[in-house]
């Protein structure tokens, strides 16, 4: 079955730093291009305040996300699924790819250690789109 754009979900055990940032890179570097989302399989009750000031300093707002909870049929509905490197355990689905992208978790972090852990998650967002056939915002 295709779709008429890729479409991407990110998972980490709360959905609220890592795979926060990685679909706030992916929204705004694909202008729209990408179908994306984030979901954790023990979410978290809010995003990482830490997290969303590390986004903004990249001008991507995080503050109106919130944690998700994982679900076969957000597995099912994508075409990529990444995981960030915790082992999270997602239904297979025989057309569906999957990643998993080792990532230090932010939680408990000062600015100053997420902000490695961001530029991080950009550089593979990055690579990913590159990946998916789509240009980026500001590069086409």
């Amino acid at each position: 079955m295709s779709r008429p754009r890729p479409s991407v979900l990110f998972v980490c055990v709360h959905n609220a730093g890592r795979s926060q940032m990685a679909a706030g890179y992916l929204r705004a570097l694909s202008g729209g291009a990408v179908e994306v989302r984030s979901a954790g399989s023990a979410p978290g009750a809010s995003i990482n305040p830490v997290a969303v000031e590390a986004m903004a300093e990249e001008g991507i707002d995080l503050r109106a996300e919130q944690p998700k909870v994982l679900t076969p049929d957000a597995v099912e509905a994508s075409d990529v699924v990444i995981t960030m490197g915790r082992g999270d355990v997602c239904p297979v689905f025989p057309e569906t790819r999957y990643e998993d992208w080792e990532l230090e978790d932010p939680t408990g972090q000062g600015i100053d250690a997420v902000r490695p852990i961001r530029d991080e998650i950009r550089g593979r967002v990055l690579r990913l789109i590159d990946q998916l056939g789509v240009v980026p915002v500001g590069q086409g």
